[in-house]
């Protein structure tokens, strides 16, 4: 009979609907795990880059230049540069917000001198863990910069 395994000499029937179960199983966890990894791989994968340029009056107040990240969603921030290229400002100031305890804060602050600072600013070189917004905003001290691109690029990896 299907399913039924005679062992020569013994005339005695075996049941084989446990091995069936038992390799069944064996199969389900495997898929089990292919699936795992795959997510895994596709994690790891990470975030596409957030590069662009921001059109601002730099001097005339603080402007956004970009927000990375989302509310109650958990990333990790490898790099985040700005390129102040395109300014002359002696004071330029970059600041960081980001909500603590459901309230927006500033973060960081720093300020660079565009005639003489490097053109490209890294505001996150390594590894900083967010699980809000975090906003980047500018100012210049100079009215020439009014109108001018700010560029950014950065590097983002989603966390489980």
């Amino acid at each position: 009979m299907p399913g039924e395994f005679y062992i020569e000499g013994k005339k005695e029937k075996i049941d084989l609907t446990e091995i069936k179960n038992a390799i069944s199983e064996v199969q389900t966890s495997v898929t089990n795990v292919q699936n795992n990894v795959t997510t895994l791989v596709t994690r790891s994968e990470g975030v596409a880059p957030v590069t662009g340029s921001a059109l601002q009056n730099w001097q005339t107040a603080e402007a956004d230049v970009v927000s990375v990240g989302a509310d109650d969603t958990r990333y990790k921030v490898h790099s985040l540069l700005l390129s102040i290229h395109n300014l002359v400002g002696t004071v330029v100031t970059v600041r960081l917000y980001m909500e603590v305890n459901g309230v927006e804060r500033k973060v960081y602050e720093q300020s660079f001198d565009a005639t003489t600072d490097p053109p490209g600013l890294w505001v996150v070189n390594g590894t900083v863990g967010i699980h809000e917004v975090l906003r980047v905003t500018l100012q210049s001290n100079n009215a020439a910069d009014n109108g001018q691109a700010v560029d950014y690029d950065g590097m983002l990896e989603a966390m489980q």
